[in-house]
């Protein structure tokens, strides 16, 4: 297995990384809320807020891209019919973060991660 050297890295290499965010914004998307560990929501924010930054030009580039990061089409268009229209008015801080409680397994912090959503 490749160990990544710089930088945080969720899963043994960057495409394993990438699909882990792309799983978890998909989620976040279809269902306005999840449960996550601190460092994945971290890393999840900046992730999220790209996505609907692009999502809110509404024009067929920025559809196409944000297919492209996701790969799934029905979450691109929950974004850009549900998601994106709620969010004109703000210019970031589109997730919020609450701290919920330590796993059992483990003991690592847990967060709700959700949308901000009107």
């Amino acid at each position: 297995m490749v160990i990544p050297k710089k930088g945080r890295r969720f899963g043994g290499n960057s495409s394993a990384q990438k699909a882990i965010m792309r799983n978890l914004a998909i989620s976040l998307f279809e269902n306005k809320k999840i449960k996550t560990t601190v460092p994945k929501a971290r890393f999840l924010r900046s992730f999220v807020d790209k996505l609907i930054t692009t999502a809110k030009k509404d024009n067929l580039a920025a559809r196409r891209q944000c297919i492209k990061l996701l790969g799934n089409a029905g979450a691109v268009q929950k974004l850009f019919n549900e998601i994106a229209p709620g969010m004109y008015e703000r210019s970031s801080g589109f997730t919020r973060t609450v701290k919920y409680k330590n796993r059992v397994g483990d003991g690592a912090e847990l967060v709700i991660m959700e949308l901000l959503i009107k």
